[in-house]
């Protein structure tokens, strides 16, 4: 199935034409968010029903590489290539109410991640995959013992040293983008495959890869000097220090999984659950801009 990355409307397998008259019939009644993909992805200039969809059907062709390379490039350039997200560009300074907003809007991602990993263990009898699936579920939610705690409890430790009460974060709602966002990433937990889940969650992952300079990453996820600088607090740093100095491999073993069971079948599945997450996960991050410029404003 071919999949429309901005609302999930998914037309038969290879029906490019079909989706280019979406995207058309949506730009016509002036739809931003089809709009915004279709000029961030595809071209700013108006194209007529075959050549948009020659251009959506080279746009979702491997080019002789792999699903991994593929979705590698494809978040490269929407992320963190040379017009990054806006949340890549905040994070290239110090910001106090940027890291607030990421802690609160974070924490509900994180309790959204969970749910995924569950769902992809349910769905399959691989070990391989069930062995990745629960090492994440350790590291994110439970941790290792107090010496090692989890990656959910050092992003409290961080909202805490910046002045916010655990109790706020943890009882706060997720604001709009990133209540959308997660109904979208458990619409995709709950009726798409565990191979299609992998795709959409852990792709994400990229984001804070130190590796992707060598496949055209022009910023990194946060300046490093924040690491050394006297600005930040110490939990600050081991909050962020604990993604930045992960082995960089880590982040490629899901594509690496996704690759090997990746088959004719169900690839444009992968690209579309994947094309879905991004765009969604893309709104979720000015989210966390979003929360922290409300805290800056009640100061």
């Amino acid at each position: 199935m071919v999949d429309c990355a901005v609302c999930g409307i998914r037309f038969d397998s290879g029906k490019y034409s079909e989706l280019a008259t979406h995207f058309l019939e949506l730009s016509e009644k002036s739809d931003s968010s089809h709009v915004s993909w279709l000029n961030r992805n595809i071209t700013k200039e108006r194209k007529d029903q075959r050549k948009l969809s020659r251009m959506l059907s080279e746009y979702y062709s491997l080019k002789g590489k792999s699903i991994k390379d593929w979705i590698i490039r494809d978040f490269v350039d929407h992320f963190r290539g040379p017009n990054p997200h806006p949340f890549i560009l905040a994070m290239q300074s110090y910001n106090a109410n940027v890291l607030r907003g990421y802690a609160i809007e974070h924490h509900h991602f994180l309790k959204q991640w969970i749910k995924s990993c569950s769902y992809v263990i349910a769905k399959t009898d691989f070990e391989d995959v069930q062995d990745y699936e629960l090492e994440n579920i350790m590291t994110e939610l439970h941790g290792y013992g107090k010496d090692v705690p989890s990656h959910h409890e050092l992003l409290i430790r961080m909202g805490e040293s910046l002045g916010l009460d655990r109790r706020t974060i943890l009882q706060s709602n997720p604001l709009p983008a990133t209540s959308k966002a997660i109904s979208i990433w458990n619409r995709i937990a709950t009726n798409r495959t565990w191979i299609e889940t992998m795709a959409a969650m852990h792709s994400l992952e990229l984001v804070a890869n130190r590796d992707l300079g060598r496949h055209g990453a022009k910023y990194p996820y946060f300046n490093p000097d924040i690491l050394s600088e006297g600005k930040a607090t110490a939990e600050v740093k081991d909050f962020l220090r604990e993604g930045y100095e992960a082995d960089v491999s880590h982040s490629y073993v899901a594509l690496d999984i996704i690759e090997k069971y990746c088959t004719k079948e169900n690839l444009e599945d992968i690209q579309g659950a994947y094309l879905l997450s991004a765009n969604a996960f893309s709104d979720y991050l000015e989210a966390r801009l979003e929360r922290g410029e409300m805290i800056e404003d009640k100061q």
